[in-house]
């Protein structure tokens, strides 16, 4: 006995199809029972099966912003070339092809992240039965070493005046102002704007790369407002969204520490407009 569909989603005709079907794979000594089985737990088995899962447990709790791009780089870099294959048969040499690939078009950095991620997902893969171990594991040493020092950031207080403007905002919400971001991607209103749409604009704006990148805000706002003393510590790493650390205080520590970040932003917001007036730079002071 084998269930062909349930009318009338199926129709009469493609049940009599689907029969005939099961009829000439019996005539040829297969049994169709057990060869939906096969194909069923092949999907379920499937890399790009096991990657969305693994990234449905636990990106929950990581920040928007790094969720979506490691989801990206998965669809765009991997899924495409071993999204159907069983994660159990796919081997070191098929994993470096893909990696190859990301490193022929200068992205060396994201390819190192690429192999991070698999590693992450072969591994759960792994724990829960459905490969024997982590083929990205035979790839140490495989890809040149990342690019290496910090992101470009500035941090002289005179130089941050003339990089920002609350007033671009402001003008920028007629344009943007009912949709989920403020500044959406030219190719989807869904996704945010990428760090190298923001980059470009830097280098248009004269900044240089070695002067200050988009990933340079985090540590200038970082870099000032620890220096200043005025402000936890732990409320600034959650402006920040960076994850705590330590595992076992991680584990502990929800606290979100709005109302001293709503203070800190304040402080934060009118520090830098008056570095933007060109006044007198001075220590700032903790509202309230």
């Amino acid at each position: 006995m084998l269930s062909l569909g349930v009318y009338p989603e199926v129709s009469l005709k493609q049940a009599h199809d689907r029969r005939d079907e099961c009829r000439r794979q019996l005539a040829n000594g297969i049994d169709p029972g057990v060869k939906r089985k096969v194909e069923k737990a092949s999907e379920v088995d499937s890399f790009e099966a096991i990657a969305r899962e693994w990234f449905e447990k636990f990106s929950v709790n990581w920040a928007p912003t790094h969720s979506s791009k490691v989801i990206r780089r998965l669809e765009m870099d991997v899924f495409p070339w071993l999204g159907s294959r069983r994660a159990r048969d796919i081997v070191p040499p098929e994993l470096l092809a893909c990696l190859r690939r990301v490193e022929s078009r200068g992205a060396l950095d994201t390819a190192h992240r690429v192999l991070q991620n698999c590693g992450q997902i072969f591994r759960y893969a792994v724990a829960t039965g459905r490969a024997e171990r982590d083929p990205a594991a035979d790839l140490r040493g495989a890809l040149p070493p990342p690019n290496g020092g910090h992101f470009a950031s500035i941090t002289e207080p005179v130089k941050i005046g003339a990089l920002q403007a609350v007033a671009i905002l402001r003008e920028l919400h007629a344009s943007t102002g009912d949709g989920k971001y403020l500044f959406p991607s030219v190719r989807s209103a869904a996704r945010p704007m990428s760090d190298n749409t923001l980059n470009a604009a830097l280098r248009r704006l004269g900044y240089t790369t070695d002067d200050m990148t988009a990933h340079g805000f985090r540590s200038m706002a970082s870099t000032l407002l620890n220096e200043q003393g005025c402000w936890n510590r732990d409320a600034i790493e959650r402006q920040l969204a960076h994850g705590e650390r330590d595992e076992v205080r991680a584990a502990y520590n929800y606290a979100e520490y709005l109302p001293e970040r709503r203070k800190m932003m304040q402080a934060w917001a009118d520090y830098l407009d008056s570095l933007r007036a060109g006044a007198n730079v001075v220590p700032m002071k903790r509202a309230g």
